[in-house]
Parts: C-alpha cells; structure tokens; sequence
C-alpha cells in the first residue's frame, strides 16, 4: 500500500497492484482495474517513486547492478 493524499488533503492507502494507468490532467488520476477513477494531488513522479518503492519492498522489483565490463 502507498500513501497518497485526495483533492481535499484527506490522506489515504492505495493497494498498488489496482493500479492500471496513472496520467496528469494537469492533476494526477489513478485509474483502477476496476475502472474507478481517483484523483490526487501527489504528482506523477512521486506516485511512479513510491509504488516502484513499494514493488522493490515487497519483492517484485530486483535490485539491478551493471557489473564492469560487461
């Protein structure tokens, strides 16, 4: 779950694996598998930051090293 804050500064917890589609109108709106659409004042970037965080926590992204010479 992220943490994200709605239009009106309520703050709430997002389960990341509902999420199908993230775009700035100029605000961000999360768009659900559900086809719920939630917007929230977090930017795009901050979003993209926390869920890949979140990925990474729970073990779905890796943690990639070049090594030298390869």
């Amino acid at each position: 779950m992220i943490e994200l804050i709605r239009l009106n500064g309520q703050p709430f917890l997002l389960n990341v694996m509902l999420i199908e589609q993230i775009e700035a109108f100029p605000d961000a709106t999360i768009t659900l598998v559900s086809g719920k659409k939630i917007v929230v004042r977090n930017d795009m970037k901050e979003i993209k930051l926390l869920i890949n965080q979140q990925f990474s926590q729970i073990g779905l992204i890796g943690i990639h090293n070049e090594v030298e010479g390869s």
